[in-house]
This record gives structure tokens, sequence and C-alpha cells, in this order.
């Protein structure tokens, strides 16, 4: 349906992840995955949301100079909000397990920025889930940890594995938001693009 409206549009995901990529397909996208390497840094001032914004802004600039004028490129960047800092995806499985030790029985915000550019639009849209979780005890984050990879995941975990299926107990927003990409927002983004360009 989508893709029928975007025929004349060419999809860049600059995004390695998985997740990022099934999304699309589930979309019925036709897309290519364009990948440069970028240093995730931000400036100390930014909090919350700013921070994922200035990110998926940031991955965008390496490709401005080559894109078409037919071409849409989406970035993105997610980062879970938690005691008012911004945890990214942990170093090891210590940090991985002092982070969802700090998750654990609390709740956090999820934020996902996307960034749309063509050669002469770019647009920054940003969703935000607030996720809860139980009392996880040391004997369940350590079987998370050993069991699954939560070194690839912002916050340390996925809500889709099992982590999210035992531990979660209250979510407000979208659980694809979570999971890496507000899918509402890309299908409604793409759309009002499609519309205008």
């Amino acid at each position: 349906m989508l893709n029928e409206k975007l025929k004349h549009h060419h999809i860049i995901l600059a995004s390695g992840s998985p997740r990022r990529q099934e999304f699309f397909k589930n979309l019925g996208l036709d897309f290519e995955i364009r990948l440069k390497p970028i240093k995730e840094e931000y400036p100390p001032r930014l909090t919350h949301f700013e921070i994922s914004n200035y990110l998926a802004q940031l991955k965008a600039i390496p490709f401005k100079d080559e894109l078409n004028t037919n071409d849409i490129l989406i970035t993105s960047d997610t980062i879970v909000w938690h005691n008012n800092q911004a945890l990214g995806k942990p170093t090891d499985a210590t940090e991985a397990f002092n982070i969802i030790k700090s998750l654990s029985n609390t709740t956090h915000e999820v934020i996902t920025s996307i960034c749309f550019t063509t050669t002469s639009y770019e647009k920054t849209l940003h969703a935000i889930t607030k996720v809860t979780f139980k009392l996880l005890t040391d004997d369940e984050i350590l079987y998370y940890i050993n069991t699954y990879n939560p070194l690839d995941k912002a916050g340390a975990y996925g809500i889709q594995e099992w982590i999210g299926q035992i531990g979660v107990t209250k979510l407000e927003g979208s659980y694809f938001n979570v999971m890496g990409l507000p899918t509402h927002l890309v299908y409604k983004t793409l759309n009002a693009i499609a519309d205008v360009y």
C-alpha cells in the first residue's frame, strides 16, 4: 500500500539493526541498506530526546552529499532514559548486569528518534515509551545476560526477549518503539512525504 505511493522514491535505511530492517520489511517497503561508520558522541549539555534527535541527525550527515532527488534517507537512534541519564549499549556483561539491576523495580523511558532526510527536506521525530520492570532477582538478570546478547541493545535488554516476557509489568506507549523503531511514525511520515514530493 505505502510502497505503491513511494514507487518513485528510493528509501535508504542507514541501520545495521536486524530488528529495524525487519520492521521495514513488515511495513511492505522496498529499501536499500546503506551503512557508514560514525562515532556516536553528543554534547554533554543535551538531555532526554535531544540526545537521540542529535544522534539520528548526526548519522545522516555522511550521506547528504550523495543523495539523489528521489532518495529518502532514514536514520535513527534509541536511548534508555533513567535517573536523568542516558543509558546506551553496555560494553561488557558486568555493565549489562548493573544497567538491568538499576532498571529493576522501577520505570524508565525508551526514546527513539528518527531522522528523514532528502535533498530538500529534513525532519526528525521521536517517540517515548514508559517501561516498568518488576523486581528482578540477580539470578534472573544473570540468566538473561548469559543466554541472550544484551550488548547490542540500549539499556542492555530486548523487550521481545525472555527478560521482557517475565519482567515487564507495565507499558505506556509504543511497544515497537522499545524494540527500536516507532513504526507508526515511520508509516505516517513516509505517507506525508509521498503526498508532498
